[in-house]
């Protein structure tokens, strides 16, 4: 009987110890695609198959320029920085799972969602839109997305 217990708890521990599941591996993602940090954080970190994005507002990663224009102008450059970032991860727009958008002014709110329904047309994810005291360069919007790699 002893003998059983022995080989009984054996086995059980080597299953605990195959079922431990290790932390994902956290990765830095970056390119020249889309605008540099403008502070101390990354465009993106991978952990596992979750991206988490830092917000994006209105830079030309060309230029280092804040875009010209209105709410729509800035509503696109921010959409095609996360775009740049999301791609240099290996993702796509259609990866991401949900969206903090911030705006400076709820007013924007229905001229944001004519440019951003285009870039989420089926399955857009889901949505947090609120309206903020101040960002960062003045912007009148700024994204932060996190996407999960499926396939």
């Amino acid at each position: 009987m002893k003998k059983y217990s022995f080989i009984l708890i054996s086995g059980l521990f080597v299953f605990v110890l195959g079922c431990a599941s290790k932390p994902p591996v956290r990765e830095v993602i970056s390119t020249n695609s889309a605008p540099a940090a403008i502070g101390p954080y990354s465009q993106a970190i991978r952990a596992g198959n979750i991206l988490y994005l830092a917000g994006q507002i209105a830079i030309n990663p060309e230029t280092g320029r804040f875009v010209k224009g209105g709410i729509e102008e800035q509503t696109r450059q921010v959409l095609n920085n996360i775009r740049a970032v999301l791609h240099a991860a290996g993702l796509f727009m259609t990866d991401v799972v949900q969206c903090q958008v911030f705006l400076s002014d709820l007013n924007n709110y229905s001229a944001m969602n004519k440019i951003y329904s285009s870039y989420f047309q089926e399955g857009p994810p889901a949505r947090a839109a609120v309206e903020v005291a101040r960002l960062p360069k003045d912007a009148l919007i700024e994204i932060m997305v996190t996407a999960v790699k499926s396939r």
